[in-house]
């Protein structure tokens, strides 16, 4: 009888350490292969709310033609990295259209984010790269999503699954991901992992 208690002990631990194994595994498949973009606007003020929902949408329309094509997180990183001029070139075009003084600031850089929810998918706190743009003072509301894999424009679960599918995510991330049954669980465990990562890093 102790015997048998001690192997179920053994294989109960050997179950639990996989377990937290694969979601380890699965936070970092997400800091890995996943390009946030953040959006920051200059104020909260209807208007600067608006501009910046302007900005993001053409450096969104820009970043989608460019990769559009690209399968590859590194590829992808390395033309964002190649053409932030250019991005933020984009950027304070739409400022010089709108009239508007402010200046943006585009960079390429690990972020923490908090636990997000969106239409069709949500994505767990924790460090991730960043797409971050920072117009002018950078004191208003932000803007979050992914720009690769494409998820900011994915308008049904299909699409994200697929999105999802391609960067390479485990089923299991999948499910989680775009909120399919059973997920709670794993999302709330991913999340705890996101925020102590959010803690212990710079």
């Amino acid at each position: 009888m102790k015997k048998r208690m001690k192997f179920l002990g053994y294989l109960l631990l050997l179950v639990c350490l996989v377990y937290v194994g694969s979601l380890i595994a699965d936070r970092q498949k997400l800091h890995n292969e996943l390009i946030r973009l953040h959006v920051v606007a200059a104020s909260d003020t209807a208007s600067d709310q608006q501009i910046k929902l302007s900005v993001r949408d053409a450096v969104l329309e820009s970043l989608e033609e460019a990769l559009e094509d690209v399968r590859d997180v590194e590829q992808a990183k390395e033309y964002i990295r190649e053409h932030l001029p250019q991005l933020e070139a984009v950027a304070n075009q739409v400022l010089t259209e709108l009239g508007v003084d402010a200046k943006a600031v585009v960079s390429f850089m690990e972020e923490k984010f908090p636990s997000r929810v969106y239409d069709t998918f949500s994505l767990p706190s924790g460090v991730y790269e960043s797409l971050r743009i920072t117009i002018g003072e950078g004191k208003g509301q932000n803007w979050w999503c992914v720009v690769f894999p494409t998820l900011c424009t994915q308008a049904t679960v299909s699409g994200v699954q697929e999105a999802a599918v391609e960067a390479g995510f485990s089923d299991a991330l999948t499910s989680t991901v775009v909120r399919e049954e059973g997920y709670q669980v794993r999302f709330f465990l991913l999340d705890m992992l996101g925020k102590l990562e959010n803690i212990f890093s710079r």
